[in-house]
């Protein structure tokens, strides 16, 4: 398993970020993962940087480290024309590193264009059509489309990189499993579900389209204080407790907050690892390796917290981890 690092743009400032990404590294970690928001879940977290920008900077300050979206929406905030420009210049920018992970969205970012917030059978037919024009964009040449949703008049990436872009696409279940699974380079999931990463593999080989990485992330509230890492991981990331299907549709992070109000702080350290136990974030991890993961990103909690994880990330925690788990 090779394990990744999420610089989380809901908890540091765009400057931070790099920084962060320059420690993760140097701590060794395989690859970078960040998020795509217009806001933070919580207002506690505090922050939302322009993803792209960050990520551009990153692409400077690294040399080794695998780079990737986790994930962004490509349907309402950004015309998915837009996407292909952005992702194929990062890929120039940081040769050949990046790694384009696709989303269906939550109202939480996609709402603020004013444009409603769609059902979720129609967000996936979207994101099939936005697949379909980054794909066709990839390919080099003009690209015409003309889609239920989308159009795309005569458009061309004149700075392509020689190596494609691949794209990853988050997937939670069977519909959406089944839709994108033979379109995609990656799968992208949150849940240790054995079935899923099954039912993934299925799909692809009915289709005849080969195996594929399957990338998760798992949230970690590394502290030497425990009872500090869990007041931590319950002001900052209780809104996890909700679930991709709740998520998916809260507007704002006053909605999540409301929605959360009763989580208790037992109840996220239930199921986030907290405190400075190493092997307690084995084992949560190990689930994953057991579904069938080939990749993990994890994310520290709490913006000003990244120095003291990645130190320890280098020195006990990568080890232990690719002792437990190897490549």
């Amino acid at each position: 398993m090779r394990f990744g690092y999420t610089t989380l743009t809901e908890q540091a400032g765009p400057r931070e970020l790099v920084a962060h990404a320059v420690g993760a590294e140097r701590a060794g970690f395989d690859f970078s993962v960040m998020s795509d928001h217009f806001s933070p879940w919580l207002d506690s977290q505090g922050h939302s940087p322009y993803a792209w920008s960050v990520l551009g900077a990153v692409a400077q300050a690294t040399e080794r480290v695998e780079l990737m979206t986790y994930v962004t929406c490509p349907t309402m905030r950004y015309h998915p024309a837009v996407v292909a420009q952005q992702a194929a210049t990062v890929q120039l920018l940081s040769e050949g590193r990046f790694l384009l992970g696709l989303g269906a969205g939550e109202n939480l970012n996609e709402h603020v264009v004013g444009r409603g917030w769609p059902p979720a059978n129609v967000r996936h037919e979207m994101l099939t059509e936005a697949i379909q024009i980054i794909s066709d964009l990839f390919d080099g040449g003009y690209t015409n489309f003309t889609g239920a949703h989308y159009r795309v008049d005569s458009a061309k990436l004149w700075d392509l990189p020689e190596l494609r872009t691949p794209v990853g696409v988050a997937v939670s279940g069977e519909q959406s499993v089944r839709r994108f699974a033979p379109l995609a380079d990656a799968m992208i999931a949150v849940e240790p579900r054995r079935e899923l990463c099954a039912r993934w593999d299925e799909v692809r080989s009915a289709a005849d389209v080969g195996n594929s990485r399957k990338i998760g992330q798992l949230p970690v509230c590394w502290d030497r204080d425990e009872e500090a890492a869990v007041a931590r991981a319950h002001d900052q990331f209780r809104w996890f407790a909700g679930g991709w299907k709740v998520n998916a549709e809260l507007p704002g992070p006053a909605s999540f907050a409301a929605a959360t109000q009763f989580v208790k702080p037992e109840d996220v350290a239930a199921a986030i690892p907290c405190g400075a136990d190493v092997q307690r974030i084995v084992d949560a991890v190990t689930p994953f390796a057991e579904a069938g993961y080939t990749d993990l990103a994890l994310v520290q909690i709490g913006g000003e917290h990244q120095d003291v994880f990645l130190d320890v990330a280098e020195r006990e925690l990568l080890p232990a981890l690719r002792k437990a788990l190897p490549h």
